[in-house]
């Protein structure tokens, strides 16, 4: 008989939290060399500290850094790979209403596994100083990320001769960064995947069939390249997926309804997916049964609470909307979280800690008001 994994828990959250106005002030002063990089890390340690005890307090029983030492969710990380460099475009990304920085990547060599990755001893942090019974979990973005979206193509230019051999790399790189996370202690990470989330949309917005088949080629190549280095990792080690539509200064990238991408997701080899589902921009729970059907191991975290806004959803919604959920997934099969990060870059969102610290408690107590094992 196929068990459930206890991870991801019936109460969890996605990854980043908003920054403290004395680490967001220290960085400040770093990038105009008023401080120095030891200064700015002491800095970020103790504000990680205090994040730590702030996360167990509430009762979370699996815990980040906050992101505390990134500016961006995924680029930081990406800039660490061996053969992708840090680039500053003209524009940055279009979000619905508002543009970001600019900041981006270029692959300019074979991508290969950096056993120097700045986000190890990052980690290396975050578990010592995680209390005994708590998890410490660490969140990195896809792979999917670094396929070139501009023709609906790989990102094989220059570099790579053929799809499979890019395919290939990509896979051995991220199998080695967390086999090398696993020797550290992590047993829970999570990749975030903007892919998914744009896949979703792209697909509800072609113009032509040809687009509708460019884009399905991009989810089959996700599929591949995302199975392909999960392969083989240990089997006490959780691997969780968090599907994200844009979350940048409480704003959003795009919209569109899972119908589109749920046969992919089911597919994939992932035990358990973080799926937003604060505002009627991801559609209906329907496709959640195709992700169920095709695993019925997986769990299934609904982002029901939103991370982008103060004002708190009322327990009595939340238990609705899970119970209009259950109709299409087993409730031992459900979880709750907030929709995404507080802060997926440095800027966060447009709430306060204490209303961010509101949204995660109103997540634990409506959890436990449904689920008896919460």
């Amino acid at each position: 008989m196929t068990t459930i994994k206890d991870i991801p828990f019936r109460y969890d959250q996605v990854g980043s939290f908003l920054r403290p106005e004395v680490l967001k002030t220290a960085r400040e002063q770093f990038l105009k060399q008023e401080i120095t990089a030891e200064a700015l890390k002491k800095i970020e340690d103790e504000s990680i500290l205090a994040l730590i005890n702030k996360q167990v307090e509430i009762g979370l029983k699996a815990i980040t850094d906050g992101e505390f030492r990134r500016s961006w969710w995924h680029l930081d990380f990406l800039w660490g790979l061996n053969g992708v460099q840090e680039t500053t475009p003209e524009k940055g990304y279009q979000f619905n209403k508002v543009q970001t920085r600019a900041a981006s990547y270029e692959i300019t060599d074979k991508i290969s596994f950096n056993p120097d990755h700045p986000f190890f001893n990052d980690y290396a942090f975050l578990q010592k100083h995680t209390p005994a019974g708590i998890l410490a979990k660490v969140s990195i973005p896809s792979p999917t990320l670094l396929f070139n979206r501009k023709n609906s193509v790989v990102h094989t230019d220059g570099c790579y001769q053929d799809e499979q051999s890019f395919i290939n790399d990509l896979a051995h790189t991220y199998h080695q960064t967390i086999v090398a996370f696993y020797d550290l202690g992590c047993r829970y990470l999570q990749l975030d995947d903007t892919s998914w989330g744009m896949y979703t949309g792209f697909i509800e917005n072609a113009k032509t069939e040809e687009e509708v088949r460019q884009w399905h080629r991009q989810c089959e190549l996700g599929v591949k390249v995302v199975n392909q280095l999960l392969k083989d990792l240990p089997e006490d080690l959780t691997i969780t997926m968090h599907v994200c539509r844009g979350n940048y200064k409480s704003d959003w990238a795009i919209s569109g309804p899972y119908d589109h991408v749920a046969d992919y997701l089911a597919q994939l080899n992932i035990d358990g997916y973080f799926l937003e589902y604060d505002d009627n921009r991801s559609g209906g729970f329907e496709p959640l049964a195709k992700i169920y059907q095709n695993g019925p191991a997986k769990k299934i975290v609904l982002g029901l609470v939103t991370s982008k806004f103060p004002e708190l959803e009322s327990t009595e919604l939340l238990i609705k909307r899970i119970n209009e959920a259950k109709n299409h997934v087993p409730l031992s099969n459900l979880c709750l979280s907030p929709q995404c990060g507080f802060a997926s870059t440095e800027e966060g969102n447009h709430l306060t800690e204490a209303e961010q610290w509101a949204k995660v408690k109103l997540v634990i107590d409506a959890a436990k008001a449904v689920w008896a094992d919460a």
